[in-house]
């Protein structure tokens, strides 16, 4: 499965296709407005801003770790863009572990379907790093930060 054949909810409904960002590298992040890793928020918004011509980040909000995201999509919105002025795309709030999670997820943690990765995220703000064409490249944990050394080297040419 291409990951460029997937398609998701924004945060405000519409179906986005995840082949509008081919020619980018993509940071994909479960994120949640509770936690303690939530001002990763301003370090995701700077990295976006900082590398607009070949880089996407896509926030997933959920409520799966100590149900740290308890709002609804317009909740979130909300606060993503009174909080921390997110202008980073957001899509609706999934489930992405376990029985039922998001197809982006679902493609992120199969495998059989991305290449080589089978692990779900571990806390809120796990990262996937998808290239140019689509290959899943690198995961990384809560806890890197998205200005990081490691981050930046993995997005850079």
């Amino acid at each position: 499965t291409s990951f460029y054949d997937l398609q998701a909810n924004s945060i405000d409904g519409k179906v986005v296709d995840m082949k509008g960002y081919k020619g980018k590298k993509i940071l994909i992040v479960n994120v949640a407005s509770q936690c303690g890793l939530t001002p990763q928020y301003a370090e995701l918004e700077e990295l976006s801003r900082l590398y607009p011509e070949n880089l996407v980040v896509l926030g997933f909000p959920s409520n799966q770790f100590l149900k740290q995201e308890p709002g609804s999509n317009k909740d979130i919105a909300k606060f993503c863009s009174s909080k921390y002025s997110i202008t980073f795309p957001l899509f609706e709030k999934s489930i992405v572990k376990g029985q039922g999670k998001n197809i982006v997820y679902d493609w992120l943690t199969d495998p059989q379907k991305n290449g080589w990765n089978s692990k779900p995220p571990s806390w809120n703000f796990s990262k996937y790093l998808i290239d140019e064409n689509g290959k899943l490249i690198k995961r990384f944990s809560a806890r890197t930060t998205p200005l990081s050394e490691e981050i930046i080297s993995s997005i850079n040419p």
